[in-house]
């Protein structure tokens, strides 16, 4: 019978009370000789009395072994605690934590008080309708990056204006009546940016970040158009009122055709001069487009001269599917604000996606059931995000080398033993899980055999698995962004995570993880990179298609050379993304 049923059963089944004979030194022992008299009688009762105490002593030192015992055996036999539970005393505060609000098979398991992240978040939220917003924090490392004191005071004043501000509020009503009218009537208490759900699930999270960013430096209302699932996916952010547009605005049915030729196009009206900073007649909203196809009078958006203009429309229509929070580092009037916001500077996306971006109760019962089976018990969790440019079925072999290149080479997995030469393995083996997420199971499986087949060379153990294998990417399917979501999550929860360039799956998972990924280079040619990767100067996303231009010139500039923190990105040359100083390079 091996221990892990011992246990079960012993935990299951224990040991029925003692009956009188059973129980007494009587039913155990022989009667005893009349020569002992009562000495004899004692020595019964306290043999007796042993052996009942005897078993009980045993059953305890199975259940509760001394904790240098536990650990090593526990590591052997795969029964090794969460780490995440570790250390962790429980009060009276203690949450349950529920993988699903649909699927309570399993008993709860009380977990401390969650501190909201440092302030970060808003502590008015029913639990049970998202379970992530409180639960998220037990299953992560604690994160070093704090949130300043004053993007938690912005974001207490955000909430405030959002509930004055939000749907059905007399604002939002009496504000409404400008788009209906064709032109701003008058000032208004309330301004808005409205997002439109545009491109993948990796470019909409991080275009929504932006956009908040951008709404909290302008003290507008984001409000978010709701696609086909953002509301299947993500919990409201926002205390009170809904950060989703209602289905009656009066533009929801022309967002899927605006475009930089769209009469009330912001770039476009700029090039047939319609409106500039003189202009009187300010209409009642401007569509941006600043999506990657964008034209030179889109790009003025980042001059602080058309944010004076664009401060006096009441309402916003932004599509983009760029993270384009480095260019508003380079803009003088927002400067100040946004050091007073980060004064670490590449956590931008690292609090604010952990601000905006809880999954539902049923993309979180995914990702806990699945950290629960394959993830809690390592001591060490790697994720490896691979995403493939070539055309054609993979797995692709010049791909397969360079992730196994890279994660050889810096010692972020161990290298295995082909030859058979360890006699005996070494004290102090780790267990090691490998997180892969691609759209083929094709590199998983090839990583699973190699650590099936041979031992490692230090002894370690290391499992391989990988949620799901898609084949395509299905944008528009709920399931398939419901499972992306899921996974971009549970790699957020690596201690090391390697990603692909160019990948905005792999940007979210690291910015949610406060980590710097070691990035793969994009291989050209179908040929392995060398060196295949490098490590990321910042968790900061990259701007993929940034503005180059000099608003006060009014010239062409490599905007990737005029401050320290704005640099251009390691697995895009032409991209930028936010770092913390020249210290990082």
């Amino acid at each position: 019978m091996d221990l892990s049923s011992f246990r079960r059963r012993s935990s299951l089944s224990p040991p029925p009370p003692a009956s009188p004979d059973r129980g007494s030194a009587r039913g155990l022992l022989p009667a005893p000789a009349r020569g002992f008299g009562l000495g004899a009688m004692r020595l019964n009762r306290i043999l007796g009395s042993a052996l009942l105490v005897l078993p009980l002593i045993a059953t305890i030192s199975v259940f509760y072994p001394r904790d240098g015992e536990r650990r090593a055996s526990d590591r052997v036999l795969g029964f090794a605690e969460a780490r995440v539970l570790e250390g962790r005393a429980l009060d009276g505060n203690a949450t349950p934590l529920v993988a699903d609000d649909t699927d309570s098979s399993s008993p709860p398991v009380d977990l401390p008080k969650n501190d909201l992240l440092g302030g970060l978040l808003a502590a008015e939220f029913d639990k049970q309708s998202c379970l992530s917003r409180f639960q998220s924090a037990i299953y992560r490392r604690i994160s070093p990056h704090k949130p300043s004191s004053y993007l938690i005071s912005r974001l207490r004043e955000y909430e405030k204006l959002h509930k004055r501000c939000g749907p059905s509020t007399q604002s939002y009503n009496e504000t409404l009546a400008n788009i209906n009218s064709g032109k701003a009537i008058g000032s208004t208490d309330c301004k808005y940016i409205v997002w439109i759900s545009f491109s993948g699930l990796g470019n909409r999270i991080l275009t929504l970040a932006s956009a908040f960013l951008y709404a909290l430096l302008t003290n507008r209302v984001l409000l978010v158009d709701r696609g086909k699932d953002m509301a299947d996916l993500f919990c409201e952010p926002f205390p009170e009122k809904s950060w989703l547009l209602p289905t009656d605005f009066p533009l929801v049915n022309q967002f899927q055709s605006f475009d930089g030729k769209s009469p009330n196009c912001h770039g476009n009206m700029l090039k047939n001069n319609i409106i500039n900073t003189s202009t009187d007649a300010i209409p009642a909203y401007l569509y941006l487009h600043l999506a990657h196809d964008y034209g030179d009078h889109d790009k003025l958006f980042f001059c602080d001269e058309e944010q004076t203009v664009l401060a006096k429309v009441p309402w916003l229509v932004l599509k983009t599917d760029n993270y384009f929070v480095p260019s508003l580092f380079l803009m003088p009037s927002f400067d100040e604000e946004l050091s007073k916001l980060f004064p670490d500077k590449e956590t931008v996306f690292h609090h604010l996606g952990r601000y905006l971006f809880h999954p539902t109760n049923r993309v979180w019962g995914l990702i806990a059931r699945y950290y629960q089976a394959y993830l809690a018990k390592a001591d060490e969790k790697i994720g490896i995000q691979v995403r493939v440019f070539d055309v054609g079925n993979g797995p692709f072999p010049h791909v397969m080398d360079q992730i196994l290149a890279c994660t050889l080479k810096e010692k972020l997995l161990p290298e295995v033993d082909k030859k058979g030469s360890i006699s005996s393995p070494p004290e102090n083996q780790k267990l090691k899980a490998v997180l892969m997420t691609s759209l083929s199971s094709g590199y998983s499986e090839i990583l699973k055999n190699m650590y099936w087949e041979y031992p490692t060379v230090n002894g370690d153990f290391v499992g391989v698995y990988q949620p799901s294998h898609e084949e395509y990417q299905q944008t528009e399917r709920q399931l398939h962004n419901q499972k992306a979501w899921a996974e971009m999550y549970l790699l957020s929860m690596s201690d090391v995570l390697i990603t692909s360039s160019w990948s905005t799956f792999g940007y979210v998972a690291q910015g949610l993880g406060g980590l710097k990924p070691w990035i793969l280079y994009k291989p050209e040619n179908r040929t392995t990179p060398d060196p295949p990767c490098r490590r990321a100067m910042s968790m900061e996303p990259c701007f993929h298609a940034p503005p180059f231009y000099d608003c006060k010139a009014k010239t062409g500039i490599d905007t990737g050379a005029l401050v320290p923190y704005v640099r251009h990105c390691e697995d895009m040359s032409w991209g930028l993304k936010v770092v913390s100083g020249r210290d990082e390079l």
